[in-house]
């Protein structure tokens, strides 16, 4: 049975905005997904299921929320976000596009002159995610390029619609016609969009304590504070951590697993800060994945290729940074750099914080030194100091949206030509991210030479005892790993010429 939690709202209902009014919910389960409810319950079918695990962005929807800053809109996929997350939120669907005029929107018109879609199915994502890229850049931020009086605009960058459209799959038309459509929207007459109405909109439906709804026996819990989450997760310590949902939303959509009584950090305000703190950069557990990137890039350029590569934009969107630490898969692409560059993880509970390593949080496959009435709070990220180069590499099936079959990541502080110091931390080779401690010791205090590193290559071999699966052999796993090594000595000798992305960065400069 679970425990009421302290200063709670007593209103157990669900509210949003949708659609220009307050819509409310109270007999839904707490695992519907966004998207159950928009097709089944509310019969609006604009926004279609593909795969129900975030794939194929056919669900794509915006989100609108307050912030500390403003209203922020982003877009995420409503096939594995659950109802009650949405409480004192705005949803937008493909179906609100439509102007007042009955005139298409400049994305949907522009789709309709590149002929974008043909079966049609993927659309209403295709279309929401170039909504979510037009706001970016409509008249509301700053002058959109079909928008009177605009003067010179910058045109969209193809780098950046393909980030947009990372999370939409079509088997249609073979992108290049959205790719046009994407172009295109920005030359017909701009449509802007009221972010000062959203926001007294939402205003009304801002809570200062915990939200608790119930449904069937299973309770809800949406803490505001840092106080609140610490008494909820304390009443409370087997009730299931939700963040992003970006995970658990499959184990209800795919393993149909009943969750019991269910945590949301989505709202916490401490957890979604970012600052600081005695040189290092410290990031809420609650910080989305796009927005913690963003921030580490500003000091690690080398984790641009990463940031673009880890799932697609409405994945990170919704995902934490917390959430891929907590969660401790052994082949998560973010532990092993931040392993690899002495990050530290702050959990906390009844008794106050606890600091460590990062790689001693992880005991074994999914079991990691926690007590049951603790969380993450935070992962705390050495800045970079002089003699330092990092890479991180990423190998996938895929270039985009796809799971790692290896990812590596290397740390070495140089002394002229003599290592100081090493840190080299794989995912996908053993039960957890895991550093290999053999290697490193091999490789420290001595020369940065390719005969060092080749004595050092071959104890890989003892470090680690890669599985075979689906994504990639035994050998795969450790030829690569190997010659990966190899590639970082290569790009970080001291005569190794500076490159290009060091230069110009993805979205980081």
């Amino acid at each position: 049975m679970s425990t009421p939690a302290p200063h709670s709202t007593a209103d157990s209902v669900i509210r949003f905005y949708y659609r220009g009014e307050i819509h409310t919910v109270d007999q839904a389960a707490p695992t519907r997904t966004i998207l159950q409810h928009l097709r089944e319950d509310l019969h609006c079918t604009g926004s279609k299921e593909g795969c129900a695990e975030g794939d194929c962005g056919a669900c794509t929807v915006v989100i609108g929320e307050q912030g500390p800053d403003g209203v922020t809109l982003k877009s995420v996929n409503s096939c594995i976000q659950f109802l009650p997350t949405l409480d004192g939120k705005a949803l937008y669907t493909v179906e609100d596009l439509k102007q007042d005029s009955g005139a298409l929107h400049p994305v949907q018109q522009a789709m309709v002159e590149c002929h974008g879609s043909q079966c049609g199915f993927c659309t209403p994502g295709f279309v929401m995610s170039l909504w979510d890229l037009y706001l970016k850049h409509d008249g509301s931020q700053a002058p959109a390029c079909g928008s009177a009086g605009a003067g010179a605009c910058q045109p969209l960058q193809r780098k950046e619609i393909d980030i947009a459209l990372s999370g939409n799959l079509c088997r249609c038309t073979g992108y290049r016609p959205i790719i046009d459509a994407a172009h295109r929207m920005g030359e017909l007459p701009a449509v802007g969009f009221d972010r000062q109405a959203l926001q007294q909109a939402l205003q009304p439906l801002q809570r200062d304590d915990t939200f608790v709804y119930k449904h069937d026996g299973q309770t809800f819990y949406a803490p505001r504070t840092l106080a609140q989450l610490v008494e909820v997760r304390a009443a409370n310590p087997a009730a299931r951590i939700l963040a992003g949902s970006t995970d658990v939303g499959l184990w209800v959509t795919k393993q149909m697993r009943d969750l019991g009584d269910i945590i949301y950090l989505g709202q916490v305000s401490e957890l979604n800060a970012v600052a600081m703190r005695e040189g290092q950069l410290e990031i809420g557990a609650g910080v989305t994945l796009n927005d913690a990137y963003a921030e580490i890039c500003k000091h690690y350029p080398e984790l641009s290729e990463m940031w673009q590569r880890f799932a697609s934009l409405p994945i990170r969107n919704a995902g934490t940074l917390g959430g891929n630490v907590a969660n401790g898969s052994p082949i998560g692409d973010s532990p092993p750099w931040l392993i690899a560059l002495g990050a530290q993880v702050v959990l906390r509970g009844p008794a106050g914080q606890r600091v460590m390593p990062l790689e001693a949080l992880y005991l074994d496959y999914m079991k990691k030194d926690m007590q049951a009435d603790e969380f993450v709070e935070a992962v705390r990220i050495p800045l970079p100091h002089a003699g330092q180069r990092f890479r991180t590499y990423k190998l996938a099936k895929r270039f985009d949206q796809d799971i790692s079959a290896v990812c590596a990541a290397f740390s070495v502080t140089l002394d002229g030509h003599k290592i100081s110091d090493i840190r080299i931390a794989f995912g996908g080779m053993a039960a957890t991210p895991k550093r290999a401690a053999l290697t490193e010791a091999a490789l420290r205090g001595r020369a940065w030479s390719e005969s060092v590193l080749e004595n050092a290559v071959a104890l890989m071999t003892d470090d680690y005892k890669p599985l075979s699966d689906m994504r990639a052999s035994s050998e795969y796993r450790m030829k690569t790993s190997q010659n990966l090594l190899r590639r970082f000595w290569l790009e970080t000798r001291v005569d190794a010429p500076l490159r290009s992305d060091q230069v110009n960065p993805f979205v980081c400069a």
